[in-house]
């Protein structure tokens, strides 16, 4: 049996929420008999039990082994090259710290020789065995000397700040890529074995493996009565291999998920034990902070001139199966192994869309535009961060849930000022019934709502009427006008009031509270 390499690049990546399955392909022309084609390497992360083989060929596949290839580098080359100059760096950088350690020494030998040849030459002077010539040449030989030190010091700070600089760089760029890092990688060794001389066998390879996904990602765009949705698939691996630009698909489904329907358990009911009470909690004190808000981007006025056609953009094509969907990029994208997202862009759609106002005056009196999108397409779409646009301006970020054919989801575009709310105190009253043994307390408010946008406008206005929790303590409402359109047992009232350009409407909300004699009102606010 011989054994040879197969050179077998990756020609398509199916790409899955938490992995990835590889495909790679080769050839190789055989003699008759059994062959051992190694594939190698392959990442630490590979599902060993995963890896298919089939192809083209007058030869018969007998068996497929994995076995760990054992290196004392890196197989990756630009990974070999990046650590080969780290060491290199590292060896620069002791021999800078030696050369600064040798200038230090000889810096404080000439002061001490300075200090000591300054009392011999002072007491030669006195004696007259020594010039001044004499005493000002040597000085003149240890100041440059001490001169020609402290610039060889300099020097050798700049080089080390160069050289710890470039060490940095290379230490960012061997961390993203530590799934390549790793010396130890397997190979797969095909057992072939070929019927005739010169046979010529096209094999395909692929496997599962870890460390890849793929995230959804949005922009929503509305304009005037349609909501442009562009869906983008976020792309990052570190299997510790690149993947080059071939066939990429995206696929909805989770091999990893448990595929067992569940199963019921007993529902017990007993009888309840209460425990012993637990000791009093210190009390703490503290609220939540304001909401916060930035202010919205403005877009750049659209240019003077004849209308051109709107830019397009290219979108996957999609392949609907039972459960999940596989999504295949116009364009090949390219995925190195470094933790990186790369983007592509799945689909592009224009959904129908309602707008309106929503506001509740009793917390803030600002008007919140909203966009009610109904999902007309045929896509599901995965639970993922969106980025909303209001025509040219970005208003907000949220995340939208799974969102299935057919389902509508409302999304929040920001206040409004152009459409103004006010609530007042009308009325408040309190008296006592004829008896004196109930006291009453009416209270009525005035809700006022104005369009200033230059198009008819819908605003929903929730407020809320007081709920008893005591039987003793009586709320009747005695002025809702007009009807509201909804009114919930905990009280909520909601009104719906069309209003076109320039239009206000009102809302009079009043109701009295009847509270017995000795009995102490909670909860009261104005």
């Amino acid at each position: 049996m011989t054994t040879a390499e197969l050179h077998a690049p990756i020609v398509a990546v199916t790409v899955y929420p938490d992995r990835a399955r590889i495909t790679r392909r080769g050839s190789a022309r055989l003699a008759a008999g059994e062959h051992r084609l190694r594939l190698a390497p392959l990442p630490l992360g590979l599902h060993r039990d995963s890896i298919r083989v089939g192809g083209r060929g007058a030869a018969t596949v007998l068996g497929v082994d994995v076995t760990t290839w054992r290196q004392a580098r890196s197989a990756d080359d630009q990974v070999s090259g990046w650590e080969q100059r780290h060491r290199e760096l590292a060896e620069e950088l002791a021999e800078i710290d030696d050369a600064d350690e040798i200038e230090q020494q000889r810096g404080e030998f000439l002061g001490r020789l300075a200090e000591r040849a300054g009392g011999t030459y002072a007491r030669a002077l006195a004696g007259g065995d020594a010039s001044p010539a004499d005493v000002a040449a040597f000085t003149d030989s240890v100041a440059g000397q001490l001169a020609e030190s402290r610039a060889r010091l300099r020097a050798l700070a700049r080089r080390r700040t160069e050289l710890t600089e470039e060490q940095a760089v290379l230490q960012r760029h061997l961390d993203a890529a530590h799934g390549k890092r790793e010396p130890d990688r397997l190979a797969a060794e095909v057992t072939v074995s070929a019927s005739a001389d010169d046979t010529e066998l096209d094999l395909e390879v692929s496997y599962l493996v870890d460390g890849a996904r793929w995230q959804p990602s949005y922009d929503l765009r509305l304009v005037e009565e349609t909501m442009t949705v562009t869906w983008f698939g976020l792309v990052s691996q570190d299997t510790g291999e690149d993947w080059p630009e071939c066939e990429l698909a995206l696929s909805t489904a989770r091999p990893a998920a448990a595929t067992a329907v569940p199963e019921l358990s007993p529902w017990y009911l007993d009888r309840f034990r209460p425990a012993p009470p637990p000791p009093a909690p210190t009390a703490s004190f503290g609220s939540p902070p304001p909401p916060g808000g930035g202010p919205a981007l403005t877009g750049v006025a659209a240019r003077a001139g004849r209308p051109r056609p709107k830019v397009r953009e290219q979108v996957a094509e999609v392949e609907q199966g039972i459960s999940a969907a596989t999504y295949r990029p116009a364009r090949p994208v390219a995925v190195p192994a470094d933790g990186s997202a790369h983007r592509a862009t799945i689909a592009v759609l224009e959904l129908p869309t309602r707008t309106d106002y929503v506001t509740v005056p009793l917390r803030a009196t600002e008007a919140h535009l909203r966009a009610t999108v109904g999902n007309t397409s045929a896509h599901t779409f995965p639970p993922g961060p969106a980025a909303v646009f209001h025509g040219a301006d970005f208003v907000a970020t949220t995340r939208l849930p799974v969102w299935a054919p057919g389902e509508e989801t409302e999304l929040a575009l920001g206040v409004d000022d152009r459409v103004r709310v006010e609530r007042k105190l009308h009325r408040r009253t309190e008296t006592r019934a004829t008896l004196g043994s109930t006291r009453r307390r009416d209270v009525e408010y005035q809700i006022t709502v104005a369009n200033h946008t230059p198009r008819p406008a819908t605003v929903e206005v929730r407020d809320q009427l007081p709920v008893s929790r005591d039987e003793a303590v009586v709320v009747r409402d005695t002025t809702l006008v007009p009807p509201p359109a909804e009114r919930s047992e905990l009280g909520e009232v909601v009104w719906r009031l069309r209003l076109g350009p320039g239009e206000s409407g009102e809302i009079g909300l009043g109701f009295r509270v009847e509270i017995p004699k000795g009995v102490e009102l909670t909860g009261w606010r104005e």
